[in-house]
């Protein structure tokens, strides 16, 4: 195991790492998912004072950057689609002594962006990783839900295809904690119809536009906010908040999980766990709240 530091008040105090002395840092920087005004006084210093500035889209960034009178000394683009080849050429400008900010279209940067392949390739080279923090849309709508917030699992974008999303659903339907989930407005609604197939109708929150003029938070159920956006054509980008699996439902699957096995399978199971077959039956009856002679006629029956 490695075990290493780092101050965001030096360049370079990475433990056993191979960051040659005196180069600079990566400073992971916030920036707004809406309103211009959520920008920190920090976040604004660090992008007017680092040599270098990584960005999602040059584009976006420009508007940001005029906005705030920011003017850096290179912009470079690193995204999803060059960053095998930006971000080796980034990390050694790093190493050479420059100090970079990378950000994103909107909130955080490497959450749900290829922003993480570049903190793990600086991290590898003992590079300082410095956060900047700000705005986060995922959070955002969870602590305005009313959901449990306790406890949360952020799964941003879900994949493309039916048989990918319904393999990701499949493993969250236990989870107990609340679930956040990133959607665009043409594909929320059949991103609902998904969730409730896997989950069945609970409760969820719908949050688009968070920050901006027509921000709006819609809460029901999974089947009331599939009814309302059938009425109301989605607009702008969506947060969706489900509620996690209650303690009651994870008690029934608990209870329930011999629901797939035949009589005579239940039967070997419990057999299988050290059960006598008289007992093996006995259990088997009193899971699926039979009598005993239920289960001993129903397995007479199969031989």
């Amino acid at each position: 195991m490695t075990i290493t530091c780092q101050s965001s008040f030096q360049k370079n105090t990475e433990a056993g790492s191979g960051a040659p002395e005196g180069s600079g840092c990566l400073y992971l920087v916030a920036t707004p998912i809406g309103n211009l005004e959520d920008m920190t006084y920090r976040a604004v210093r660090t992008l007017q004072e680092c040599d270098i500035i990584a960005a999602e889209d040059t584009r976006q960034t420009r508007k940001l950057l005029s906005h705030f009178e920011i003017t850096p000394s290179m912009l470079f683009s690193y995204h999803e689609h060059n960053k095998a080849a930006s971000g080796p050429e980034l990390i050694r400008y790093i190493i050479e002594g420059k100090n970079l900010a990378l950000v994103s279209d909107a909130g955080l940067p490497a959450i749900s962006d290829p922003g993480a392949d570049l903190v793990a390739l600086a991290v590898s080279h003992g590079i300082p990783v410095i956060p900047i923090p700000g705005a986060n849309a995922a959070l955002s709508a969870l602590i305005a839900s009313g959901l449990p917030t306790a406890g949360f699992t952020f799964i941003g974008f879900l994949p493309r295809e039916r048989k990918d999303i319904r393999t990701v659903l499949s493993g969250l339907r236990a989870v107990q904690s609340t679930l956040l989930f990133y959607e665009s407005p043409h594909r929320v609604a059949k991103t609902l119809v998904h969730l409730q197939e896997a989950f069945g109708n609970r409760r969820v929150v719908l949050a688009r536009e968070l920050t901006k003029r027509y921000e709006e938070f819609l809460r029901g159920t999974i089947e009331e906010c599939i009814s309302w956006l059938s009425e109301h054509p989605p607009l702008g980008e969506y947060v969706i908040v489900v509620e996690g699996e209650s303690k009651e439902e994870a008690e029934l699957a608990e209870s329930s999980w011999w629901r797939e096995l035949s009589i005579e399978q239940h039967v070997a199971h419990h057999e299988t766990s050290g059960l006598t077959r008289k007992d093996a039956m006995k259990k088997a009856a009193s899971d699926r709240g039979l009598a005993k002679r239920d289960i001993y006629n129903a397995l007479l029956e199969r031989e």
